[in-house]
């Protein structure tokens, strides 16, 4: 069916060789068969063919490429796509660095609960970084990835409750926050 054409097999066929699935792993062939099925919208397939880029897995390592890809899988909705698009807007790879950018595509990711999205919103929003900063606003993200059990942001609440910034300063709140994070 791949070799047919089918997007879906083509996908399946490259995940196969990428996690040594039924054959050995070919970092290349998982590559070539992604490629086949990303160039006919396959969302998953665009953005893994966006990882191999971004690590120089099965291809040389290629920022330009790889925000060509994640664009395509997060224009599509992929959360995780979205996110990696985030970052590399933020770091400037491939792409220009643009803080407004890096934000919009964290809060694309962050609203479909991506959780470390969500917790490089709360960053940008405490650091008014891309958008106005806002405790508020950072909090209610962090809140967020702590929920989903990310231990940098039970950490930030912490920060946030004992320094009281845009909530009420509550040193019992801090140190529960902290002691989750430890844990």
């Amino acid at each position: 069916a791949a070799e047919q054409g089918d997007a879906d097999a083509q996908f399946k066929l490259g995940l196969m060789y990428d996690t040594s699935k039924g054959v050995s792993q070919d970092y290349k062939e998982a590559f070539k068969w992604y490629s086949k099925a990303a160039e006919q919208g396959h969302v998953t397939a665009q953005f893994n063919l966006g990882l191999m880029y971004d690590i120089g897995k099965g291809v040389s390592q290629d920022d330009k490429e790889a925000v060509k890809w994640y664009s395509k899988a997060a224009e599509q909705g992929h959360a995780k796509a979205q996110f990696n698009l985030g970052i590399m807007y933020q770091k400037g790879q491939g792409v220009s660095q643009d803080d407004k950018e890096a934000f919009k595509w964290y809060s694309k990711a962050a609203e479909q609960g991506d959780v470390s999205a969500q917790y490089n919103l709360g960053m940008m929003y405490q650091k008014g970084q891309g958008v106005s900063q806002d405790d508020k606003e950072a909090f209610k993200w962090f809140s967020k990835a702590a929920e989903q059990g990310d231990a940098d942001a039970k950490s930030m609440l912490g920060d946030i409750y004992y320094e009281g910034k845009g909530i009420p300063q509550d040193y019992e709140e801090a140190m529960k926050w902290y002691s989750k994070a430890a844990e």
